[in-house]
């Protein structure tokens, strides 16, 4: 789950992010409605519609004990305190069946980053409309690389693809704002950064429990202390997974006996995939398409707001679900004023950027995308993405 919105891939903020490709719409065509061309499972957030985007931290060294004492602090930390929130956390450890020998390696020297608490704490944050987030991301040249990669891997996403029921451009609009396609690599030793955010009382009890996974994972052997890194809120890999996230959804796609979501590019679709399917994901459908709300609709929203609290602020900012006969009836139509696909499916109303800005009905998958990262502009950002990289 993602703490934190963090773009880390195409050079949003620091590392973030063509004709567009058809997709399949219960049997219907979706519009072209990509924009024109301008990242636990992940840290995830509940935004809201004009979600705060937040810059992409400074990698604290990897030599994280040793550096602590060399930087300008302006949070301080009991050692006292600190020593016995360690020694709580191995008893709890041990009492879970972690191995004496791993939690003597993995805590060895754990030092709080006080630059991650005060990240946390303190993010060099600015807003950012939905068009602006869209149109940074998705740009001729980020499109241009996921289509190659695309072509390059086209065998194994139609594996993936017919295993996991997932369409191959999703996967890869997940992989490419989350990493760029992989080439970000965040670098942040992992028990430290967990280690340091359990022990700060903001979110504790979140932490501690991915402090658990990240030990769990050191436990079975899933990888090694010296490669356990991520980003400086724990999440890791290539689809940016948080530990918890990384047991419960990682794949082991190839059969080697590793669940490698670092350098594994199967595991990595695999997981992606795998996490999608999970959470509801139908291959029947796409996630939803950019469409015109009349004003006489506009005015009475209020009365279509979704009813109950899902666990994810986005989706519950959502209008309630309607087939599209209901919505054509109300005078939505295509973003050209032609009319919806006359097709058996239900979607909400998303308006990002409130009433003058673009609306979208979005259909089952875009709450998958949603559990992925709870942020309209990712998953709308991830879905046009998807649009424009196509299957191949």
């Amino acid at each position: 789950m993602r703490v934190g919105f963090v773009a880390l891939a195409f050079g949003l903020v620091a590392a973030c992010g063509a004709s567009q490709s058809p997709a399949p719409e219960a049997g219907a065509t979706v519009a072209s409605s990509a924009p024109t061309a301008p990242a636990s499972v992940t840290e995830q957030t509940a935004a809201p519609a004009n979600e705060t985007v937040t810059a992409a931290a400074p990698t604290p060294p990897a030599n994280a004990a040793a550096s602590v004492g060399a930087q300008a602090q302006s949070v301080s930390f009991d050692r006292a305190a600190f020593d016995s929130f360690l020694s709580e956390i191995r008893a709890e450890a041990l009492q879970k069946g972690i191995k004496p020998a791993v939690l003597d390696v993995a805590l060895a020297d754990v030092e709080p980053v006080m630059r991650i608490i005060e990240r946390d704490r303190n993010q060099a944050e600015f807003k950012l409309s939905f068009t602006t987030y869209r149109d940074r991301v998705i740009t001729p040249a980020n499109v241009a690389r996921g289509q190659k990669l695309r072509d390059e891997h086209q065998a194994l996403l139609r594996q993936v693809a017919q295993r996991y029921g997932v369409q191959p451009r999703f996967i890869l609009a997940i992989w490419g704002i989350e990493t760029r396609y992989g080439a970000v690599k965040a670098d942040v030793p992992l028990i430290h950064s967990l280690a340091t955010l359990a022990y700060d009382r903001r979110r504790s009890a979140y932490f501690r429990n991915e402090l658990f996974a990240a030990l769990t994972m050191l436990d079975r052997g899933y990888i090694d202390l010296a490669t356990m890194k991520g980003s400086w809120a724990g999440a890791m890999g290539q689809p940016q997974f948080m530990p918890t996230s990384y047991l419960a959804y990682a794949e082991d796609f190839d059969g080697d006996g590793r669940r490698d979501i670092w350098a594994n590019t199967g595991d990595v679709f695999a997981s992606i995939a795998n996490y999608l399917a999970k959470h509801g994901w139908t291959t029947a459908q796409t996630w939803g398409r950019e469409v015109k709300v009349p004003a006489s609709l506009q005015s009475r929203l209020g009365e279509f707001a979704r009813e109950g609290k899902s666990g994810c602020r986005a989706i519950d900012q959502m209008s309630k679900d309607l087939p599209l006969t209901e919505w054509e009836k109300l005078g939505v139509r295509r973003p050209d004023g032609g009319e919806l696909p006359k097709v058996q499916v239900s979607g909400a109303l998303v308006q990002p950027d409130g009433p003058g800005g673009p609306s979208f009905l979005v259909y089952n998958n875009y709450r998958s995308i949603l559990r992925y990262n709870c942020a309209h502009h990712y998953a709308l950002t991830v879905s046009l993405l998807a649009d424009r990289l196509g299957d191949g």
